[in-house]
């Protein structure tokens, strides 16, 4: 049964750190491109930052760039999302997805809340 599980997500105060995972089974993550998502009350969903199969071109948003960092290990066919200086504004539900071809798959999300 293919899955994405997320997990790491919380409430955290203006300034810090939370750092999601997401593990992959049913498949195997390293043929996949993969990315994390977010949505935020009444907001579309928006791309936060993704990365190739083989690890060399990697996207992030604007609103988070020198602030989060997108990461996989393949050995543990899971995929992770550091999040540092988080700002209230990066209140909403996390999503991971991973892509081959028409392969397209999203994880449950998690709910990550910056308040103080």
């Amino acid at each position: 049964q293919v899955q994405l599980v997320e997990s790491g997500g919380g409430l955290v105060q203006p300034g810090g750190s939370l750092r999601l995972s997401c593990a992959a089974s049913g498949f195997t993550l390293a043929l996949y491109a993969i990315g994390w998502f977010r949505q935020a009350p009444g907001k579309e969903r928006e791309g936060v930052s993704c990365i190739s199969s083989n690890g060399r071109s990697t996207y992030y948003a604007d609103s988070v760039k020198g602030r989060f960092t997108i990461s996989r290990d393949n050995t543990k066919n899971t995929m992770y999302l550091q999040m540092n200086s988080l700002k209230p504004e990066d209140t909403a539900v996390y999503y991971c997805n991973a892509r081959f071809g028409s392969k397209n798959y999203w994880g449950q999300g998690t709910q990550v809340t910056v308040s103080s």
